[in-house]
Order: structure tokens, then sequence, then C-alpha cells
């Protein structure tokens, strides 16, 4: 019995725990103009969405890419123009809020980009559930690539565990159970 109680208070713990930030690692990376990839699914993170932080460095670029150019951008799936937040890239995505990061204006191999922007308006994920989290090149001209090394952090939102890591958590307390 204390077995399975353990497990329910881990299960429980896991769904409650307060937000904490999301970090995505890039190892050299490359991305062409207006190439993203689906960071963060609609429905996996939780909590709003306050900010993001960027500690990059841009390793390579052709077409004028800056460090900069490196953006993260939240709308929904398929990706499209007019999304809820555009957050670094010289091109406009004709999002709602739009914010450039605080440096990083050099196409030259080893500049860095970092930062951290605090949105006017925060974006609540359990109320917006089909945007996406994109993250890729925000120059779109013909000919850009930038390929770059470092992290970019969400700030106030939280992973949301899986239901099937939930169900084992469960069935592993059901499990260890033992008749005496």
């Amino acid at each position: 019995m204390k077995t399975v109680l353990a497990a329910g208070v881990a299960a429980a713990a896991l769904v409650s725990a307060a937000s904490a930030d999301v970090t995505y690692t890039l190892t050299n990376t490359t991305f062409t103009g207006f190439n993203f990839n689906e960071a963060a699914v609609a429905g996996s993170l939780s909590g709003t969405l306050i900010g993001a932080s960027i500690n990059v460095t841009l390793n390579a670029s052709a077409g004028f890419t800056y460090a900069d150019d490196l953006a993260v951008y939240v709308a929904g799936s398929p990706l499209a123009l007019g999304g809820a937040l555009q957050c670094g890239g010289f091109s406009n995505l004709q999002a709602a809020q739009r914010y450039s990061w605080p440096n990083g204006g050099s196409s030259a191999p080893g500049t860095t980009c970092i930062g951290t922007v605090n949105f006017t308006t925060g974006i609540n994920m359990a109320a917006n559930p089909s945007l996406s989290v994109w993250i890729g090149n925000g120059y779109g001209a013909a000919g850009t690539t930038g390929t770059w090394t470092g992290t970019i952090t969400l700030i106030g939102v939280n992973a949301v565990p899986a239901p099937g890591a939930i169900a084992l958590l469960g069935l592993a307390g059901l499990a260890g159970r033992r008749r005496r």
C-alpha cells in the first residue's frame, strides 16, 4: 500500500510541478531562410510564456544571415504567417507580438547573441492549445543560411508530461506491491 501511495504522490508531483523554463540546445544546427523546426508541438507546454533567453554563437553564415536572425516563432501548425509571437529574425512574420534580440547584429562567424526578452503580453499555453513553438532562421531572403550552437530558453512554461509517463509511474507502483 505504501508503494502505491508513493507512486501516486510521485505522479502528482510530476504533474503539479511549478513552472520551470524549457531550454532547447542547438549544436551546429543549420537553418536556411524561413526554415523552422517545430520545437514544441501544440499542447506540449503548460504555463504562460512570458519571455525568452538566447545564448548562441553563429558558426557560419551565407546571404547575410546574422546571429540575431535565429528566431522563436509561436504559431499554429502547419506553419504560416500571422502567429502569436516572433522573437528574433530580420523578416517580419506578421506575428501579433514582435521582438528583437538585444544584440547579435553581425554575420561574422563567431558572433554571439546573448540576452533575454520579456514579452509585453504573456501567452497562456493552456488557453491556446493549438499553438506550437517553432525555432529557425527568421531572415527569409533567397540564399540565406545560418548555423548556430547554443541555447534558447522559453521562460514561464514547462513541458507537459506525456500521459504514458504518468501511467508508467502508476503501473510501477502497482507492480511494486507485495502480498504479505
